[in-house]
């Protein structure tokens, strides 16, 4: 099968991820990346981070048009995870490719774990304290920045079990922090990105777009408690192909 048609296939299929839950993207594009289409580790993570970013957007405005969106927690979230995002993304390229791997697929694990563990928040508004909101966006901007994932995967589990934000909320704010985090961690990747394949990577792109207007459709007909079973269900799979691979 040839690149192109691997490329609109995945992109399609990470779309639908960042539409309907509002992460996962990364975490699909980079095994993808890898494992389909051949680029490195480090090429697919700076890949990633432009699909990812240019997706997200296109879902955040779909998201945000429902009143799904909380602009105040989100931001809060992302602007602690801007240094921690720049100053991973410098590392990154220093870290062993087998690391990065092994790395990769023990946070997408441990967010899968607490996802399923995790209970819907209640019905009503929900008070965030601001301390709790900036250590988890810190958190969430540094293994942004040196794993190259938008940290949807990451950002949904913390804001509907650190946070106690309501799941479908959660989906619409992560994609402002993914968007945030994504475009510091490319601010220190701007050397990497000239190199990619374009010819692979533009049309991965726009299947993605096309896709995250598919799954905001979808997440209006599934329930939360359902989108956040399924979200975490995929990171367990994905982890476990990962470290399965960086062992071998």
């Amino acid at each position: 099968m040839s690149a192109l048609v691997l490329a609109l296939a995945a992109g399609a299929v990470i779309g639908l991820a960042l539409g309907a839950l509002g992460g996962g993207g990364s975490v699909l594009a980079v095994p993808a990346l890898i494992y389909l289409l051949g680029f490195s580790p480090v090429g697919a993570t700076t890949a990633s981070l432009v699909i990812v970013t240019l997706t997200s957007v296109t879902a955040l405005v779909a998201h945000a048009r429902d009143g799904h969106v909380r602009w105040r927690t989100g931001l809060l979230f992302a602007a602690a995870g801007i240094g921690p995002a720049m100053l991973g993304g410098a590392l990154a390229g220093r870290i062993p490719a087998s690391v990065l791997t092994a790395a990769f697929a023990g946070v997408a694990g441990a967010a899968a774990v607490r996802m399923l563990r995790s209970r819907p928040a209640p019905e009503g508004t929900v008070t965030v304290r601001p301390t709790r909101a900036a250590a988890a966006g810190g958190g969430l901007g540094a293994v942004t920045g040196v794993l190259g994932v938008g940290g949807g995967f990451l950002a949904v589990p913390a804001l509907v079990g650190v946070l106690g934000m309501r799941m479908r909320n959660a989906v619409g704010t992560s994609l402002l922090v993914i968007t945030v985090n994504s475009l510091a961690a490319l601010s220190m990747r701007a050397g990497t990105v000239e190199g990619l394949d374009w010819a692979v990577v533009g049309p991965f792109i726009g299947t993605a777009i096309l896709g995250a207007w598919d799954g905001k459709r979808l997440s209006v007909k599934v329930s939360g408690p359902t989108l956040q079973r399924i979200f975490a269900l995929v990171l367990l799979a994905v982890a476990a192909f990962m470290l399965i691979d960086s062992l071998l």
